[in-house]
Formats: structure tokens, sequence, C-alpha cells
């Protein structure tokens, strides 16, 4: 399992921070997701014992079409933000794949899909609203997560500034 306040200060922070698309509700948003989508544990949807409905990778669980039609119709659009993104991208290794091992990737990916999907940013300190967040615009009413299994996975969030 890897400790969720490493993950903030060496994965979460700095990489929203060279995004441009840092706040506090979108680093504990990010977070959030992490640990409601895999606890901290599942790189593999499969693994999780979850129906394969993606199957989905990476500590954020994105499916492949998610990950593939953000590069498609987002970031083929946004060079400057699809430069940064691309900076984080391994040699060697498909963009797809990334997700498992390569943590500043998915963290990045993470982040852009909330950019593109979410308007404004819950208030940071509302644990619901970031859930709702989190259930609407990347688990989706076809997900099984639930807001309360956000709130309850990630209820220490609140902690992390």
């Amino acid at each position: 399992m890897i400790d969720a306040k490493q993950l903030y200060a060496f994965v979460i922070t700095p990489v929203l921070g060279q995004l441009g698309l840092n706040s506090l509700a979108a680093r504990r948003l990010v977070l959030g997701t992490a640990m409601t989508e895999s606890a901290l544990i599942w790189l593999d949807q499969r693994d999780a014992g979850a129906p394969v409905l993606g199957p989905a990778l990476g500590l954020w669980q994105m499916e492949r079409l998610t990950h593939d039609d953000i590069w498609t119709n987002y970031l083929a659009y946004r060079k400057p933000l699809r430069a940064k993104v691309e900076g984080y991208v391994m040699p060697g290794v498909g963009r797809w794949e990334q997700l498992v091992g390569n943590l500043l990737y998915g963290c990045a990916m993470c982040r852009v899909h909330y950019q593109r999907r979410l308007g404004a940013m819950p208030d940071p300190d509302d644990l619901a609203a970031l859930a709702r967040a989190w259930k609407e615009h990347y688990n989706t009413v076809l997900g099984s997560g639930t807001v309360t299994d956000f709130m309850n996975k990630a209820s220490t969030i609140l902690a992390f500034n």
C-alpha cells in the first residue's frame, strides 16, 4: 500500500503545480480519487475483484477509453497542457500502460480528466461535495462506487493541505 501522505506530498502536489492545475480542492479530489478507486493498493481493476468493465489501470483506475479520449479530444487541442503531460511519459512504454507504474503520469491524467469534465472545483473542506464531484465526473452513474464509498475511503483527505 502506498502511504497517502507521501503520495500527496511527492506526486500529487508537484504534478498539479507543474500542470498549472493546482488548488487545495484539486489536490484533495485527486488524492480522494486514488484512495477510493484503488485503496492505494490495486493497479489493475481485475486484481481487485471488480467486474471487468474497462479494465481500469493504475492507482486512479482509469479506463482505456477514457484515457484515449482525453488524448484525442482534449489534449490534442490544448498544446501547452499536452506538452506538460507528455513530459511525464516514459520512453519505450505505451501511454496506456504507463498508468500502472508511472505515478506522475497517472496523477496528471486524473487531474486532466477533472479539468475537462468538472466546471468549478468544489469547496475543498466539503467532503460530500468532493465525493459528489468524483461520482459524477470520474466514477459516473454507470460505476459501482457511491458517494458514501468516497466519503468512507477518503475521509482523511481533509487533513491534507
